[in-house]
């Protein structure tokens, strides 16, 4: 952790929170998800990295086991971007801060990388987990973002594949809040779901080897937007590749 003087780094990273956040964690991760990952050899042990990841859920805990598989698994700590209205919530943002996540603004991620750090976005955004039940598995539209940082910042991306997280709050409806969101912290939509609670279904994380976009293309043409449309296409192929293979591994939902 670069501390900057006073127990914090930059974003606001603290070993405490760090600690923290895998007590919080722990329980889900164990007890009520189960988790089970596969190919976090796949994960680059140092310099800077990209996992991109499917998002899904009505509630982001899909964000939170991938950050505590990967803290678990490697000697890393991935900096999970976080959709724009988490900055809003109480507690939650100042929690969710201290055990690493950043708002997902351009120049946050481009100091991330230029100091060597993982880091981990769903590309999928907020319609990602804001998916209809009869939607599942089905990616929303793919940003080109994390495609424009691997290749200028030479960054491999590291394809996961998050298997479980569609079923655990079956979402049925979504109320549009329009004008009404800053009741709600910002939220664009109030889900309507079966469930109150997120269901203890079991969660599968598949990460695939490192697609090195900044050898596929030419780091001039980082701004060409038919060149990031493929790049990207690249990684949510392989993404959707292991949400497949994910699928027909499993036995159910909850197991």
């Amino acid at each position: 952790m670069q501390d900057e003087g006073h127990g914090y780094d930059a974003f606001g990273l603290s070993e405490k929170g760090v600690a923290r956040g895998i007590a919080l964690t722990h329980g889900l991760y164990d007890w009520w998800f189960r988790v089970r990952s596969f190919g976090h050899e796949h994960i680059p042990r140092s310099g800077a990295a990209i996992l991109a990841a499917n998002h899904s859920g009505t509630l982001p805990f899909d964000g939170l086991m991938l950050w505590a598989d990967v803290v678990r698994h490697t000697s890393r700590l991935p900096r999970t971007v976080a959709d724009h209205f988490v900055a809003n919530l109480p507690f939650l943002s100042e929690l969710f801060s201290r055990a690493g996540a950043v708002g997902g603004s351009r120049r946050n991620l481009e100091c991330l990388l230029e100091r060597g750090e993982l880091v981990a976005v769903f590309p999928e955004g907020t319609p990602g987990i804001g998916k209809l039940f009869r939607e599942r598995y089905h990616l929303a539209p793919w940003r080109v973002g994390h495609a424009e940082l691997a290749i200028r910042h030479r960054a491999p991306v590291v394809p996961v594949a998050i298997v479980g997280a569609e079923e655990q709050m079956p979402q049925i409806a979504r109320l549009e809040l329009g004008g009404s969101s800053k009741y709600f912290f910002g939220a664009p939509y109030l889900p309507v779901t079966l469930t109150p609670i997120p269901l203890p279904v079991r969660y599968r994380i598949y990460y695939g080897k490192p697609l090195a976009l900044h050898e596929l293309f030419e780091p001039s043409s980082a701004s060409e937007p038919d060149v990031l449309e493929r790049a990207s296409a690249r990684v949510s192929g392989e993404v959707k590749r292991l949400i497949d293979r994910g699928l027909r591994e499993r036995k159910g939902w909850f197991r």
